[in-house]
């Protein structure tokens, strides 16, 4: 049985998106999670949503409870998890407005907890391929057919934040051969992976970072550029869930029955 968390913010929290929409709250081995669960169903599939820096926006990028925001997705028997998250371009062809379903990532976070075992076993998880290619593939058909820019790929490098890039480091991600830059995705994804989740994200370039002459990235664009296109990140997701399958033999759902060292 398919259930989908979606881990957003801005739009993807509205209940009226769900059939039957009521909310929970829940706890968690890892605390609470950023958000209380919204549950329901969208064309028949069961969803659940959780803003990923609260309802208010309150929880700063290193702050955001990953462990418990997947365990509850978990615990609440998701199969797939479909994130959104604001991005920075690090490319001229990639424009403000434009979706990347990026397919690698490059983790510059120094201060988060990234995997749910601590102690007593380690955890090698398999990280060459970190988003499912299965939702990656259903993400970018999905946005062709609605008309929105979209690149099928790219590499998205995560920083710590919360503050943004100094101009020289923009220039460095450019170098590493980068598309995009957020303060989300790591550790998310590596958890989910741990988790046996199939996950992938949708990164909406919202400004051009500060290595552009005569760009300079702040909050306020940010969140011009994100809220004008919330209504584009639910209509590809509402596209996309329906498509979405069950495939238990997904390498996202097996690679941790190998990766686990008591």
């Amino acid at each position: 049985m398919i259930k989908i968390g979606i881990i957003g913010g801005s739009g993807l929290e509205d209940p009226k998106i769900l059939e039957n929409a009521r909310e929970i709250e829940v706890d968690t081995p890892y605390g609470k999670p950023s958000s209380t669960l919204t549950i329901g169903k969208i064309e028949g599939v069961d969803v659940v949503l959780l803003s990923r820096h609260g309802k208010k926006h309150s929880i700063m990028p290193t702050n955001v409870p990953n462990q418990a925001n997947i365990h509850a997705l978990k615990e609440q028997g998701c199969t797939h998890i479909l994130a959104s998250s604001a991005a920075g371009s690090l490319k001229e062809e990639i424009k403000p407005g434009d979706f990347v379903i990026v397919d690698q990532f490059i983790d510059r976070t120094t201060k988060r907890k990234s995997t749910f075992y601590e102690k007593d076993h380690v955890c090698h998880i398999p990280m060459a391929e970190p988003f499912c290619n299965s939702l990656r593939k259903l993400l970018f058909y999905s946005a062709k057919e609605l008309d929105l820019g979209v690149h099928e790929k790219g590499t998205v490098v995560t920083i710590e934040g919360p503050r943004f890039s100094t101009k020289v480091e923009s220039h460095l991600w450019r170098q590493w051969k980068a598309d995009v830059i957020n303060m989300s995705t790591v550790p998310e994804c590596v958890l989910a992976r741990e988790a046996g989740l199939c996950y992938a994200v949708v990164v909406m370039s919202t400004d051009y970072d500060c290595w552009k002459e005569g760009e300079a990235v702040d909050i306020q664009l940010v969140l011009k550029t994100f809220k004008q296109n919330a209504e584009n990140v639910v209509k590809l997701f509402l596209k996309t869930i329906p498509k979405i399958k069950e495939n238990p033999e997904c390498r996202c759902r097996t690679d941790i029955k190998s990766a686990v060292i008591s």
